[in-house]
C-alpha cells in the first residue's frame, strides 16, 4: 500500500501470506506505513512494479522479507508451495477499503478487492519476449485448480494467467470457469496470434466480464494480427482492448533512429486497431523516459488510454483541446509533425 498513489488491485502474494499465517494461528495486520516496523515478528513486503517507491533502509531490518517482480523482475523467487497454493485472504484489505470509501472514494475503484476471486490457473509462456518478466519460461503449464482460490461468495473471477491459450488443455480451463456460472476475465493480454475458430467460439460465447484484452507488442506481427482481427469480427462486434508496447528497442541501440521509428510503429499499430474498432492501451517501457520524444509517448497515451477521448477525437483534436490544461501536449505532437510531415496521417485518423 506504500509507494503508489492509486491502488486499484490487491496484492495476491500478500493475500496468500495472510491466509497462510492466519491458518497457523498468527495475528496478521496490513501495514500502510513504516511506523514501528521493528516491533513485528515478521514483516513481508511484496512489490509487483519496478517503479513502486520503497524506503530501501526498511529492507535491512532483520524481521523484514521482501520479494516480487518489482524488486527482482524476472529473477524473482517463487513462494513456497504451501503458501503459493493457499487460499488468499480476501478480507485482508477490508478495513483499508472501508477507510477509503468513508473518505469519499468511489466503490467501483475497489471492485477487485470486494467482488473478485483472483488467481492463476496456468503459468508461463513460450514466447520468451525480452521485455517480459516471464521470459525465462519455456511453456505454459497448469498451475492450480480453480477451487484453490475460488470463493463462491464473490461475484466474479479474475484470472492473471500469462498466456492461457498457449496451454494445450485450454478448454479444460474454460470448462472449469463456466461451471461456476460466474462472470470471469483474463486481466493480462491474451495472445491473439494463436486464436483459432474454436478458441474464438468458446471465448466469445462465455459469460465474460469486462473488456477482452489482447496484446499487439510488435509491428512485425501486423499481418497475423490483422488476420486474427478479421476472425474475431466473425464472432463479436464488441470493442476489443489491445495493450500496445512502446519504447522497447529489441536491437538494444536506443539511438535517435530507434526512437523516431518507434513513434511511427506505435502509431501504425494504433491505426490498424482503429480500423477494426479496437481500443489501444499504450504500455510504455520504462526507458521511454530516455527518449527525446517522451512527450509524444505521454500525449498519445493520454489520448488512447482514455477511450472516451479516443473514440471521439483524432489525435490532432485531442492535442488542441488539451491546450486548455496543458500547453505542452499539443506542442509535442505538432513539433514532431513539422519535423516529419508524414506523421500528419496519424494526427487525423479517427475512430
Amino acid at each position: 500500500m506504500i509507494g503508489r498513489s492509486k491502488h486499484r488491485f490487491p496484492n495476491l502474494v500478500c493475500m496468500k501470506l495472510s491466509g497462510f499465517y492466519k491458518d497457523k494461528g498468527y495475528d496478521v495486520l496490513l501495514k500502510t506505513d513504516y511506523e514501528n516496523i521493528s516491533e513485528y515478528d515478521q514483516v513481508f513486503i511484496s512489490k509487483v512494479f519496478t517503479d513502486t517507491l520503497i524506503d530501501e533502509s526498511i529492507l535491512k531490518f532483520p524481521n523484514v522479507k521482501h520479494g516480487g517482480t518489482g524488486f527482482f523482475y524476472d529473477k524473482a523467487a517463487s513462494l513456497p508451495n504451501d503458501i503459493e497454493h493457499h487460499m488468499p485472504d480476501y478480507h485482508l484489505y477490508d478495513e483499508w477499503v472501508k477507510s477509503q470509501l468513508d473518505n469519499g472514494s468511489k466503490k467501483n475503484d475497489f471492485k477487485y478487492y470486494m467482488d473478485y476471486s483472483i488467481g492463476f490457473m496456468t503459468r508461463g509462456c513460450f514466447r520468451k519476449c525480452e521485455f517480459c518478466v516471464n521470459k525465462n519460461y519455456n511453456k505454459v503449464s497448469r498451475h492450480s485448480p480453480l477451487e484453490e482460490f475460488y470463493d463462491p461468495t464473490r461475484k466474479k473471477i479474475c484470472l492473471l494467467d500469462d498466456n492461457v491459450f498457449g496451454y494445450k488443455n485450454w478448454k479444460d480451463i474454460f470448462e472449469e470457469l463456466q461451471s461456476t456460472g460466474k462472470p470471469f476475465q483474463f486481466k493480462q493480454g491474451m495472445d491473439e496470434r494463436i486464436l483459432t475458430d474454436e478458441k474464438c467460439e468458446v471465448l466469445f460465447k462465455s459469460k465474460y466480464d469486462g473488456d477482452y484484452i489482447f496484446a499487439f507488442d510488435n509491428i512485425a506481427d501486423s499481418e497475423i494480427i490483422e488476420k486474427k482481427l478479421k476472425m474475431i469480427r466473425q464472432y463479436t462486434e464488441k470493442a476489443i482492448k489491445f495493450y500496445v508496447l512502446c519504447g522497447f528497442d529489441r536491437d538494444n541501440n536506443w539511438d535517435n533512429k530507434f526512437w523516431q521509428q518507434d513513434i511511427f510503429d506505435m502509431m501504425e499499430r494504433i491505426k490498424i486497431l482503429q480500423q477494426y474498432h479496437c481500443v489501444p492501451y499504450i504500455m510504455r517501457f520504462n526507458r521511454y523516459l530516455e527518449s527525446p520524444y517522451q512527450g509524444i509517448y505521454k500525449t498519445v497515451a493520454a489520448w488512447c488510454n482514455q477511450p472516451s477521448f479516443f473514440k471521439k477525437k483524432s489525435l490532432r483534436e485531442f492535442g488542441i483541446e488539451s491546450e486548455k490544461y496543458s500547453k505542452t501536449r499539443n506542442k509535442y505532437i505538432t513539433d514532431f509533425e513539422k519535423k516529419y510531415p508524414e506523421f500528419g496521417e496519424y494526427m487525423d485518423m479517427k475512430w
